[in-house]
């Protein structure tokens, strides 16, 4: 093949592996892969690996994923071809045409299914978006294998894994302003959550990106009626200390409390979070999972963010100096960049540009790629650039353009 069509993970992983004077069957020994993967890979005939081979194939070569996959940290994920995610979203076997397109046959171990799934969510929650789309269509695709030839208690885990698989395909879809395919992925995960080894718990999990799906579509009450009911189900009983059932109670009550809002009922949105609140601090410190992000703090910065959506800057910033720090567990950085980007605008509409901006800088450091996808972001430096009187330095031109303000 010619380079013209070779992808630019095809052409780094030749250029970076005879650049370390390696041949293809060294770099294959050192990366403990088959040889025949790295030349396809190179050919261009293997367009998507499973996260544990890209991770080594990196790692043998000195460099990062981001590297080996031609994402530098200034680039926009967004340009990266997510082709490859929509065929994999809606590959169906019962459709001729649209079944598996992975070239392997190989029937994965369930451990090592389950190890790819939790890397591609870390991924996920990293932002690391160039990496979660060449790695999950590999996952969706073992997931399904799995499903089809397994038995019994195995076919039940790989359900699991696969409803996990494509909740991230509803998240990054949505990220990317794919709203019907997040659609599509939320509704196959909540199929495949139905036949797992936790029905009741993955049902809720799959239930609440269904209901971000909607809020993103503009069907606000129905979100809440997905939301609200769903956590009905799995709430925690009195003296229940699941933290997983606490965690998807608390994340379903954040989607509820969103769509209220959107719907016009500040009030209930309020409520809603109060009881979202109270679980959290029943809870052992927050926590990161696929299952959900929850805990105190998270909590805390969801109420702090609703008083922005709400109009009410100066009570957000003076709940946001009420927000416990964390004590012990793991708040995604998105989050925190999330929270940064709502103080900023905060900031912004009481005219505290210069606090508005440390905030934006903050959200900037924390989740480069993420909140590059936030209209909240773009639209608060806009607003700064637009009023400002004089120029104000390369930092607030790195913002400007790192926002989309300017090209």
């Amino acid at each position: 093949m010619t380079g013209d069509t070779r992808t630019p993970f095809a052409e780094n992983l030749a250029r970076i592996r005879k650049g370390r004077d390696l041949s293809q069957e060294q770099l294959a020994e050192a990366a403990a892969v088959g040889i025949d993967t790295v030349a396809r890979i190179e050919q261009g005939t293997r367009t998507t690996c499973r996260p544990k081979t890209l991770r080594s194939l990196a790692n043998a070569l000195g460099v990062t994923v981001d590297t080996l996959l031609g994402a530098a940290p200034e680039q926009h994920s967004r340009d990266v071809d997510f082709m490859p995610l929509r065929r994999a979203i809606t590959a169906d076997a019962r459709i001729p045409g649209l079944d598996d397109f992975a070239e392997s046959r190989e029937l994965l171990p369930l451990s090592e299914l389950t190890t790819s799934a939790h890397s591609t969510w870390r991924a996920y929650v990293d932002g690391h978006h160039a990496e979660l789309l060449h790695a999950l269509p590999a996952v969706l695709t073992d997931a399904r294998r799995i499903v089809r030839d397994a038995h019994d208690e195995e076919r039940a885990g790989a359900h699991r894994v696969l409803s996990t698989a494509y909740r991230l395909g509803a998240g990054i879809a949505g990220r990317l302003g794919l709203d019907d395919l997040a659609f599509t992925a939320a509704t196959r995960a909540l199929d495949a959550a139905t036949e797992s080894d936790s029905p009741e718990v993955e049902a809720a999990i799959s239930l609440r990106y269904l209901a971000w799906t909607l809020l993103r579509q503009g069907r606000a009450e129905e979100a809440e009626r997905v939301a609200t009911e769903a956590a009905a189900v799995i709430e925690p009983r009195m003296l229940d200390r699941d933290p997983v059932r606490a965690g998807v109670f608390g994340n379903l009550l954040f989607n509820a409390a969103t769509a209220a809002l959107f719907s016009g009922s500040a009030d209930r949105a309020e409520d809603l979070l109060a009881a979202a609140h109270a679980a959290a601090i029943r809870s052992r410190g927050d926590t990161a999972t696929e299952a959900a992000i929850f805990g105190p703090r998270v909590a805390a910065l969801q109420r702090v963010d609703l008083s922005v959506r709400s109009g009410d800057p100066e009570r957000a910033l003076r709940l946001a100096d009420t927000v416990p720090e964390v004590d012990g567990g793991d708040v995604p950085a998105f989050w925190e960049a999330g929270h940064r980007l709502y103080l900023a605008a905060a900031a912004a509409e009481l005219r505290r540009d210069r606090a508005a901006l440390a905030w934006l800088a903050e959200a900037k450091d924390l989740a480069a790629d993420w909140v590059r996808y936030q209209p909240l972001g773009k639209a608060t430096m806009t607003t700064i650039v637009d009023r400002a009187t004089r120029r104000g330095g390369p930092e607030f031109a790195e913002l400007a353009a790192h926002y989309d303000v300017i090209a």
